[in-house]
């Protein structure tokens, strides 16, 4: 991670921890997930489309949904996406990977950010929930 992206991290993440803890709620993040849907998609149906599909998600290191095509910025990125790097990633896109051709200003709620993982997090590779 570059170092601007490392001290963004660890500012998220340390606002998260001062934060009261809350749970991660799946079915908000349904809801929040909408925003996702103009270029993803998750679920057994799940195509590319403007953007990777998303099965499987958590877990899986950027850059390697068979069939779609990345900037060189994503496929090099080093990044395995998970909580961490989805918390800060979904915030602010553009400023975890410079380069990347994903169009979002982000989601600025962190409560949000924590439903759309849980949301992600329900999906294997294959689509199916967990």
């Amino acid at each position: 991670m570059r170092r601007p992206a490392a001290i963004a991290a660890a500012l998220c993440l340390a606002t998260l921890a001062a934060a009261p803890a809350r749970a991660q709620d799946a079915e908000a993040g349904q809801k929040t997930f909408i925003v996702c849907r103009a270029c993803h998609q998750i679920g057994p149906n799940a195509k590319n489309g403007v953007g990777p599909e998303l099965n499987g998600v958590v877990g899986r290191k950027a850059g390697t949904v068979a069939g779609y095509s990345y900037s060189e910025a994503n496929k090099t990125s080093g990044i395995t996406w998970d909580e961490a790097t989805l918390t800060t990633y979904l915030a602010n896109p553009q400023a975890v990977v410079k380069g990347t051709k994903m169009i979002f200003a982000g989601i600025h709620d962190p409560a949000k950010v924590q439903d759309v993982i849980a949301y992600l997090k329900q999906y294997d590779a294959d689509g199916n929930k967990k």
